[in-house]
């Protein structure tokens, strides 16, 4: 049966209605398809296989890529103040393909401004095929902007016509490039270090935690035409990740002052070089780490290559009566005498071969062990070593941290050096016990007697707040602190009240010691140095103090080391006063107050 003419007439003509619509969506969307894969497969290409062969097409094409410095992550003192920090600074780069023509006259204005050799930088303007050359790196903004109008001054004189003198000169220009500054000029540059012309990390914490503060740079690659960049020509961008921040345990404003002081107990004293160290008792933070000589971070160049480092971190000596505390703690400790067992202290004292001598001249001395401490006498702690082994004395001295590293992070740390017991033999002992044959650095020493301000545990020091991790991948800071014990509470407080005569001026050696209205204990210590050619004693002497106070209730931990003195002063008068004036300042600038109680009166005779 047909169908009727109102059915015919709802049908579509040929070629027209929905089914021609469908086709050629379906066609459309086919087209697109194609096109949308050949953009994906150019640009996998591009991206992915031959990322080589295009950034050769792309420098034919006239393509820069500059490079996205990666800002250094700053660092900073326990209070946020920075002690090193990226500034803005920029990068000079040219376009050989422009500069060629004006190559000698460009490159006298950057050797004249900036230092750069002449010769070097004329060869990267006249480049032959090349469109980007760097000339200079890390430039300050005021400087790179002003060298490079003094350029586009000098090309556009030697140009005649008018017009042309109009077109800006864009063979070299600048670029954002960080640049790195120290604030604090010398105050930490020993411990904070310094970057090399080429940016790279030289010394310090700069080198130790080079990977931490430095970050990744990115790139950017765009086209560009007469030296300027094309608004829509090819560009791609990988962004910089910038570098992170190190806070440290220093006090910036107390580093400057002990570095003051030690600097003048230096130079009074007509020494070589000097370090000190300032410890908080009950964390071990390092609140200062000084070094004299040392040098302004800002300008390495001028300074002499042994100031570059950590004097009190990488130089080594024999420290004398301050080890003295350590030996006759580790009697108390053993119970082997306290601090009124009398000992006599003849006038010298054989030892197989060798004689031991005191410091002072005396005769036939009846000293309590007291005494022989405040007296600094190396003949009665010889005597009193006697009653300890060498076993047992080199495991105190270990448990002290004498021959290992502190491990603060830094590179070039010393171990110092204390030989095995099995090679003393009586004469090593009786040296060890009053602090030759044996040599420490000043970081590592002051931890040790901190060990008896913090009542008989050692807390190991640290220079970074919270937790960091080295290049070396020692993990480090305030939050690996470690503790443990190396003499007992009570052998402690007892040594501390024993190192309360030492600053008595009726009783001890250094009464320059002395911090007024509060109660001190302090050791000084003399040492004769082995000298670099002949490896022997060369008549030349470390001279040193350390202390803390207040002394019944310790707060923080103070030790000066003065290097080959030459005004004939000992550790009481080079180191004592100098402890003092760095001790007072710490109470008074955290608001320590004084016990009110009565120092130790021990007797120093029997």
């Amino acid at each position: 049966m047909s169908p009727s003419p109102r059915s015919r007439s709802r049908r579509s003509a040929p070629g027209t209605g929905r089914g021609s619509a469908h086709t050629r969506l379906r066609v459309f969307l086919v087209v697109i398809t194609m096109v949308v894969s050949v953009f994906g497969v150019r640009l996998f290409q591009l991206q992915g296989l031959d990322p080589k062969a295009y950034a050769a097409r792309a420098e034919q094409a006239g393509a820069a890529t500059v490079v996205l410095p990666a800002r250094r992550g700053a660092i900073l003192d326990r209070k946020g103040v920075a002690l090193a920090e990226s500034v803005d600074g920029l990068m000079l780069i040219a376009d050989p393909k422009v500069t060629t023509k004006y190559g000698g006259m460009i490159a006298r204005i950057l050797a004249d401004e900036l230092g750069l050799d002449y010769f070097d930088v004329r060869a990267k303007l006249t480049k032959p095929k090349s469109r980007f050359q760097y000339l200079d790196r890390r430039v300050p903004s005021t400087l790179a902007t002003r060298v490079v109008k003094q350029i586009q001054h000098a090309v556009k004189s030697t140009i005649t016509d008018p017009d042309l003198r109009k077109v800006p000169f864009g063979g070299v220009y600048t670029e954002a490039d960080p640049l790195r500054d120290y604030p604090a000029n010398d105050v930490g540059a020993n411990l904070v270090g310094f970057l090399g012309d080429s940016g790279a990390a030289m010394a310090g914490l700069e080198l130790a935690f080079d990977k931490r503060l430095r970050g990744t740079d990115g790139r950017e690659t765009y086209e560009v035409g007469d030296g300027n960049r094309i608004p829509l020509g090819d560009n791609s961008t990988v962004e910089p990740r910038n570098g992170h921040s190190l806070r440290l345990t220093i006090d910036r404003d107390l580093q400057w002052y002990v570095q003051r002081v030690l600097r003048s107990a230096v130079q009074r004293s007509r020494g070589d070089s000097g370090s000190a160290v300032v410890l908080d008792t009950q964390t071990g933070e390092v609140l200062s780490l000084a070094d004299f000589p040392t040098y302004d971070a800002n300008t390495p160049a001028h300074a002499r290559k042994n100031d570059l480092g950590s004097r009190a971190l990488q130089d080594v000596y024999e420290p004398g009566s301050v080890e003295k505390v350590l030996t006759i703690s580790a009697l108390l400790d053993e119970g082997k005498l306290t601090p009124r067992t009398p000992i006599t202290v003849p006038a010298t004292l054989p030892v197989q071969d060798r004689v031991i001598h005191d410091w002072f001249p005396h005769d036939r001395l009846h000293l309590t062990t007291t005494g022989v401490l405040a007296k600094s006498s190396n003949i009665g702690t010889t005597l009193a070593a006697t009653q300890i082994s060498s076993e047992d004395l080199y495991r105190h001295l270990r448990a002290f941290g004498l021959g290992t590293k502190t491990g603060v992070g830094l590179y070039g740390e010393t171990n110092g050096q204390l030989p095995d017991w099995t090679s003393w033999g009586k004469v090593g002992h009786a040296t060890v016990s009053f602090g030759q044959g044996i040599s420490v650095n000043t970081l590592q020493m002051a931890t040790a007697v901190n060990a008896i301000a913090n009542g008989g545990e050692l807390v190991t020091p640290s220079l970074v707040k919270g937790s960091a991790t080295t290049d070396a991948g020692q993990e480090v800071g305030t939050g690996h602190t470690t503790k443990h014990r190396v003499i007992s509470p009570k052998a402690a407080r007892q040594m501390s009240r024993m190192m309360e005569m030492v600053p008595n001026p009726e009783t001890g050696t250094a009464p320059g010691a002395q911090v007024m209205g509060y109660r001190v204990s302090g050791k000084t210590g003399t040492a004769q140095r082995v000298g670099k050619k002949c490896r022997c004693y060369d008549g030349t002497f470390t001279v040193s103090f350390a202390g803390f106070a207040p002394a019944d209730q310790p707060r923080f931990t103070v030790y000066v080391v003065v290097q080959n003195p030459r005004n004939g002063g000992g550790g009481g008068s080079i180191g004592g006063p100098a402890f003092s004036r760095i001790m007072s300042y710490l109470l008074a600038r955290y608001g320590v107050v004084p016990t009110g109680t009565k120092p130790a009166n021990l007797p120093i005779e029997w």
